[in-house]
């Protein structure tokens, strides 16, 4: 499945539908939940990095966008969820 970028200009920020792979295949309940939860987070970003353009408040847009793309890295699978959990299993090797 190709999972693409989101456009980002300045602060707008517009995707289409990104998915976290593998999920359907599972059958996991839990784990689409937690999809749509990330789905629904990324799209309020993206509502909020609208709002942050609009007032011209540079920082807030940035961190908006830098939240909005790692919402769309965990739903393409390419970050983890929880980089607690992946530090301690790479600090016990």
């Amino acid at each position: 499945m190709m999972h693409e970028a989101p456009a980002i200009d300045g602060c707008a920020i517009t995707s289409k539908g990104t998915t976290m792979p593998g999920h359907s295949s599972r059958g996991n309940l839990e784990k689409a939940q937690t999809e749509q939860n990330i789905a629904y987070i990324r799209q309020m970003l993206g509502e909020l990095g609208a709002v942050a353009r609009n007032e011209k408040a540079d920082m807030l847009c940035y961190l908006i966008e830098m939240a909005y793309l790692e919402a769309g890295d965990v739903l393409a699978g390419t970050r983890p969820l929880n980089v607690v959990k992946m530090n301690v299993v790479k600090s016990a090797r």
